[in-house]
């Protein structure tokens, strides 16, 4: 009787619909869907606009087409304040333009992936949506210039932005976007790789804020450009400049110089880096906590001995293709302050100078949770086996080389396979 089509019920009754309709707001969609077929009354409370200010239609994205984001706009109208459509690719500008007009406090909006998506999407959301804070735009290739001199118009709240992917956007789009969007506190334009220095002379001129930035893969990057940063957004907490190969120590001494509160560095090939470079930024980088050094193939154990002594909040640490990085690298690193209690994940993959002795300084850090050691020659399973004696809810990823295959018989070579294991 509780659950019954009778509006008369008794849970009806005893609870004031204030309360169901507190009670609805905890609900996800397809639960209050589900209830709006219960009765008539739940019906209206479950489709109550106050119930739907965070709605995410990943889960349905090959169900959702333009009709379905209409339906939702003219329901939640002023009450939606999130709403991800990421992956959705039946949804285009059309749908868009009636989400823009009806829902104008929307405050998070992700469109990741929605490849239908042009600049006529970001000149609605600049006329009707000015509440606007997070935008996802990441992979909708068709977004130009024009969107960004757009979101720069009327959209002046807008804190964090995501164009990863967006290849046809230059320095003019970033230098339209910054002057209106002074307030950006995350830019992600990973592979937008027109971009060059003048982009991010911009952004360190007009984005003191900043906090988060990620570049990875912008190959035309230099020096120039993200010394600028660094001397302009002295808040700045993530770095991403992967694949840009072109930069040198010079970054990572104007990193030390004007970003103490950087966390996450991340410079995976990078391959001009040096010992001299990194021991300037953990001198003055102390709350580093994730670093992805891969294939910063001109480091030493000497990196591992600053790290060691300065960064003391150390969690991921990546070293794979390190090939210099030896085992009284890792000795330091497992004595140093991070590793009793911070350091979780650290991966070794390809450096061939490590050996079992690295396992054995390694079992003191007792947050450690993975470790990779893909085509780490001189460890073998009797050195994994020790670790986690001391370790044994880490996961060990590993190869071991095949065991030397006998001579040819008859003309013709057995051939033999690397083995994967996962501890």
């Amino acid at each position: 009787q509780m659950f019954s089509n009778n509006d008369e019920a008794a849970i009806n009754k005893k609870l004031p619909k204030e309360l169901l309709l507190r009670i609805f707001s905890f609900l996800d969609v397809v639960t209050l869907c589900r209830c709006a077929q219960v009765s008539r009354a739940w019906n209206v409370l479950a489709l109550d606009g106050s119930n739907w200010q965070r709605i995410d239609l990943f889960d349905f994205q090959r169900d959702i087409e333009g009709r379905v984001v209409e339906n939702i706009s003219k329901r939640c109208g002023g009450f939606l304040r999130k709403l991800s459509l990421r992956g959705c690719l039946g949804v285009g500008d059309n749908a868009l333009r009636t989400f823009a007009q009806n829902c104008r406090n929307i405050e998070m909006l992700n469109l990741n992936g929605c490849t239908k998506i042009t600049d006529a999407t970001c000149t609605n959301l600049s006329k009707f949506c000015s509440k606007l804070r997070h935008l996802d735009l990441a992979s909708c290739t068709s977004i130009t210039n024009l969107s960004l001199k757009a979101l720069s118009e009327g959209c002046p709240l807008l804190e964090q932005l995501n164009i990863s992917w967006c290849d046809q956007v230059t320095k003019d789009g970033i230098q339209a976007l910054v002057r209106g969007c002074g307030g950006l506190k995350a830019l992600f334009l990973k592979g937008c790789t027109q971009l060059e220095d003048e982009a991010l002379k911009y952004i360190g001129a007009h984005c003191p804020d900043l906090v988060t930035l990620n570049l990875q893969t912008c190959l035309q990057i230099t020096d120039d450009g993200l010394i600028t940063i660094c001397r302009g957004c002295h808040k700045l907490q993530s770095l991403c400049a992967s694949g840009c190969s072109n930069i040198t120590d010079a970054i990572l001494n104007a990193l030390g110089q004007n970003c103490p509160r950087l966390r996450i560095l991340e410079v995976a090939r990078c391959s001009q880096l040096t010992d001299v470079g990194f021991t300037t930024l953990a001198r003055n980088c102390h709350e580093l906590q994730k670093m992805d050094l891969e294939e910063c193939v001109q480091i030493t154990d000497s990196t591992l001995i600053q790290l060691s002594i300065h960064c003391p909040r150390l969690q991921v640490l990546s070293l794979s293709h390190c090939e210099l990085i030896t085992d009284d690298g890792i000795r330091h690193l497992g004595n140093g302050a991070c590793a009793h209690d911070r350091l979780e994940v650290i991966e070794l993959d390809n450096c061939p100078l490590i050996t079992d002795a690295s396992l054995e300084h390694l079992k003191s850090c007792h947050s450690l949770e993975r470790i990779e050691l893909y085509d780490c020659q001189q460890i073998t399973r009797a050195g994994i086996k020790r670790l986690r004696t001391h370790l044994p809810n880490i996961k060990v990823h590993a190869y071991f080389a095949p065991v030397t295959p006998p001579p040819s018989v008859g003309g013709s070579r057995q051939r033999f396979c690397r083995c994967c294991i996962i501890l």
